[in-house]
């Protein structure tokens, strides 16, 4: 155990050295940030103790759902009160202190494992910490680089934190094998102190002077949405709370990432009632590839058709992928679905942010990204516990995707109805410019 620790002190000492060494400011930001999500994404490991829970201490789905669910709903409530604090004071205070508690709850998860004691550790501090550095990472880096590069570093950020599970998932399966649940907790714990931490303390926003750099060969476009609004209003969150547009992204986010986060904290347990495959955390990393790929590739398309229209065609894939999801039987065909979720759910962390950009702005970004973010933990509630009662009640999850499929096919209806919307706003701003 010792020589695990001193091995992720010396990854934490030689990352810190590389990201110092950059030149370029801007990328050293956008590198230091990935880095950050790269150890808070253990969020998307639960799944694999969840199942650890259930199979060897005879934990029931709901209780072992129960703290990645409090987690979320933390979380939602951290991004919120993290983004009008790093508003105000910045983020490299607000990251520090999120890779404390984080890491923090990690450790505590170690002394007990109980359904209470983890709800406090790791659903309420881990979720705490998690939260407050997830606030501070778009906004600092959308401010280093230019508008039209907005879903390509939102894009980046959110594949660094969808990707963690690619290694989490198997090397969580791995230590509780070799140490059982406990000391798993508390060599993540060790992990993200030492790693998370230092990288935190590089990050902050750029001077006031700053102005960021029109990439080369790309040429500003007035009419492009995600170029438009933004620069020319500038939104704080009591105003924005008052236009409709907002209550429909609430909706959409809400109900879209209920669908998603549903199968990424069951995917091992669906396997098992499904397919009868006990041992599902290669379907995590699967899982964590397409969702890190669809938040890449998403954020890149949404800088070239979008993010409403992104976000529309993301929304129509999951809701026929949940239509579908009880009909996967077999390996190959959970992969295929769990690839889909994985694209659908990976799509709202990397378009939304740009969108929230687009339609009011970075100087209350913070604090208006947090407020949206609510409808994240709300969907974070609805689509474990959903999917707990379900299986708990009827043992499938059918009745789950059902709703879930549902839900979709409301935020699809949505998005189509903000558009006209969107164009309005649009043509409102350029009328107001040329008078």
């Amino acid at each position: 155990m010792l020589s695990l620790l001193l091995f992720l002190l010396g990854i934490a000492l030689t990352m810190l050295e590389n990201f110092m060494s950059f030149k370029d400011r801007a990328i050293q930001v956008l590198m230091a940030s990935c880095g950050v999500n790269l150890c808070i994404g253990i969020l998307y490991a639960w799944s694999v103790f969840k199942n650890a829970l259930v199979v060897e201490h005879g934990w029931s789905n709901s209780q072992a759902s129960f703290p990645y669910t409090v987690s979320i709903v933390v979380l939602s409530l951290a991004v919120l009160g993290a983004g009008f604090v790093q508003d105000k004071i910045g983020p490299r205070k607000v990251l520090m202190t999120g890779s404390l508690l984080a890491g923090g709850g990690l450790l505590l998860s170690s002394i007990s494992l109980s359904p209470l004691v983890l709800t406090v550790t790791f659903g309420v501090l881990t979720g705490c910490g998690i939260g407050f550095a997830y606030a501070c990472l778009n906004p600092v880096v959308m401010k280093w680089f230019h508008s039209s590069q907005k879903g390509l570093v939102n894009g980046l950020i959110a594949t660094a934190f969808g990707i963690a599970s690619i290694y989490l998932a198997p090397l969580v399966s791995y230590l509780i094998a070799q140490y059982g649940i406990s000391q798993s907790f508390f060599v993540l714990g060790c992990m993200l102190l030492l790693i998370a931490f230092p990288l935190a303390c590089t990050i902050d926003n750029p001077p006031e002077n700053y102005i960021a750099k029109l990439p080369k060969n790309k040429t500003t476009n007035l009419t492009h949405e995600n170029s438009t609004v933004d620069k020319f209003t500038e939104t704080p969150w009591n105003e924005m709370v008052k236009k409709r547009e907002f209550y429909i992204l609430w909706l959409m986010y809400a109900f879209s990432s209920a669908a998603g986060l549903m199968v990424i904290a069951n995917i091992t347990s669906i396997a098992a009632v499904q397919a009868d495959i006990t041992d599902g955390a290669y379907l995590v990393v699967a899982l964590a590839l397409f969702n890190s790929g669809g938040r890449l590739a998403t954020g890149i398309l949404s800088d070239k058709l979008g993010g409403v229209r992104t976000l529309t065609l993301a929304f129509a894939l999951q809701g026929v992928n949940m239509l579908l999801f009880a009909s996967y039987d077999n390996s190959v065909l959970l992969i295929i679905g769990a690839g889909v979720a994985g694209i659908g759910y990976g799509a709202l962390l990397a378009v939304f942010p740009s969108i929230m950009a687009s339609f009011y702005g970075l100087k209350n970004y913070g604090a208006n990204y947090g407020v949206l973010y609510t409808a994240w933990g709300a969907g974070g509630f609805i689509g474990p516990v959903l999917a707990a009662i379900a299986v708990d009640m009827t043992g499938s999850y059918h009745i789950a995707y059902q709703i879930c499929a549902a839900l979709m096919a409301i935020t699809v209806c949505l998005a189509l109805w903000l558009q006209p919307i969107r164009l309005g706003i649009i043509k409102s701003v350029l009328k107001e410019k040329h008078e």
